[in-house]
């Protein structure tokens, strides 16, 4: 009897098959992986050169050109931004319109020279906003400034249409100052009520701008939107109230007002041996230059109590002309003062020259202020040797003005931390310029949550894991499973497939 033949295995062959769908599969999966890192993930290109814009903020006693930058997102790069200043301001030369347009000169050049040259320039817009010193003078004049401006701006090589060059209302310097605060303390196109105020004390004049509740009046009010939420802002601005301007008005109002002898006047709001001349507008007949230089002579008495009585007594002045129902500076109506302010420019540097913190209440300002204003001018000299004599009056001054202003018009408790004495918000400037930057293109900002950087990475890897498991199952679930018997009555092996 012969010994039946075993037949070849089948495992070899079966073992080829398992490997020609292995490599199958990984091909397949590969081909898979690879459209989705294509499709996924951005193409390679190098970083974008930065956009910029140039805001020439035209104020009182300063020009100042900022150049800003747009990040690839579209979002302001703070990094990047600079700032010149240049003096004297433009309401300088009422006197000589033509000049103005010269003096923005230093300016470009060194804006041009911060963007990348001439090609930056061609692809950068520049806007000028003059404020309360331009807003001070008549109309033709103003037009006769902007107009030698807008000539300087033309030969500039920056982009730049002639209505780019204006002066802008106050309310308008105090939205964009509410929109720098708020974009850098991050809730700008968040919940209303959770922004922050601000408060500004310029040199001619002075801002107000908040989310109220109240029905204001529609020239008091402002509808500002970004993103998707929709503010109701009260924007006012008080010209005349800026703490250089309102020394000014002052010291008339002690001319005018306060008794003399030998033509010496008593100025409440300087330090005790402090003296000033001051020279009135028109000139009588027959009066010399000299003569009326010697006229009007200021000597401090450093009565704080006094000064700060006083600038409310001039803050009150047209009250009889209210057309509202309660105003509170002069003829002007202003909501309650509700959440955290924010006070800036004059504010803080009160603030900061009377060594007090940024959260002082204004019952901590009063106090200093009355410390320091209650010294005599020589002892001040000697704790601030690089410090004027007319710093030392300035101070002294804003001090009573501030709590005069805060307190006594507003309403603000003197034991109140929600306003906090301080030009930034973390490590950002609060200029009203970057306000105006960021309204300008906001049309580009993505919405107020920070822009994120998605890596895909992580995903292809988790789709990956899914299409190696799933051809895996498949490949079990169509591969038939067999057992193999011996037959002995046919001599031969027989293959069966097992359900």
């Amino acid at each position: 009897m012969s010994v039946p033949t075993k037949p070849l295995s089948p495992r070899p062959r079966r073992g080829r098959c398992r490997l020609c769908g292995l490599c199958l599969g990984s091909a397949l999966l590969a081909i898979v992986v690879s459209a989705l890192v294509h499709f996924l993930s951005p193409p390679p290109h190098h970083a974008p050169s930065p956009r910029f814009s140039v805001i020439i903020d035209g104020g009182s006693t300063g020009t100042r050109a900022h150049v800003f930058a747009a990040g690839p997102d579209g979002r302001p790069d703070l990094t990047r931004s600079t700032v010149m200043r240049v003096s004297p301001g433009l309401s300088s030369f009422a006197a000589d319109p033509a000049r103005a347009g010269e003096s923005l000169r230093p300016l470009m050049e060194f804006a041009r020279d911060k963007v990348g040259g001439a090609r930056g320039a061609k692809a950068t817009e520049v806007r000028l906003m003059a404020t309360a010193g331009m807003r001070l003078l008549e109309e033709r004049v103003q037009e006769a400034i902007l107009a030698s401006c807008r000539d300087a701006l033309r030969a500039s090589g920056f982009r730049f249409e002639d209505a780019w060059a204006k002066v802008i209302p106050g309310s308008d310097e105090g939205v964009y100052a509410w929109v720098a605060a708020n974009y850098a303390l991050g809730t700008l196109g968040g919940v209303p009520q959770q922004t922050i105020g601000i408060i500004e004390l310029g040199g001619a004049s002075a801002q107000l701008t908040f989310v109220s509740d109240e029905v204001l009046p529609p020239e008091l009010s402002t509808n500002f939107t970004f993103g998707e939420t929709a503010y109701t802002l009260y924007s006012n601005s008080f010209l005349n109230f800026g703490q250089n301007a309102a020394q000014d008005s002052f010291r008339e109002i002690v001319r005018s007002r306060g008794s003399s002898k030998n033509g010496t006047l008593v100025d409440p709001c300087a330090p005790k041996g402090y003296s000033h001349k001051r020279e009135v507008m028109a000139r009588p007949i027959n009066v010399s230059r000299s003569n009326l230089e010697n006229q009007y002579v200021g000597n401090g008495s450093g009565n704080f109590k006094e000064c700060r009585s006083s600038s409310l007594m001039m803050m009150q002045e047209r009250k009889e002309k209210c057309q509202y129902q309660q105003c509170h500076l002069g003829s002007t109506f202003v909501p309650e003062l509700r959440g955290h302010f924010l006070a800036t420019e004059n504010f803080y540097f009160t603030s900061k020259f009377l060594g007090l913190k940024q959260s002082s209440s204004l019952s901590d300002f009063a106090h200093a202020g009355e410390q320091f204003c209650n010294k005599d001018l020589s002892t001040l000299r000697q704790k601030y040797i690089n410090q004027s004599d007319e710093d030392f009056s300035r101070y002294c001054f804003s001090s009573a003005y501030i709590v005069a202003l805060l307190h006594d018009s507003l309403g603000v408790p003197l034991e109140d931390n929600r306003i906090e004495f301080s030009n930034q918000v973390r490590d950002t400037q609060v200029e009203w310029a970057l306000g105006a930057f960021i309204t300008n293109m906001k049309g580009t900002i993505p919405g107020a949550a920070a822009a994120s950087v998605h890596n895909h990475i992580p995903l292809l890897a988790v789709l990956g894991a899914f299409l190696a498991c799933g051809v895996f199952f498949v490949s079990r679930w169509r591969k038939p499973k067999t057992k193999i018997i011996y037959d002995l009555e046919k001599g031969r092996y027989i293959i069966t497939r097992i359900s």
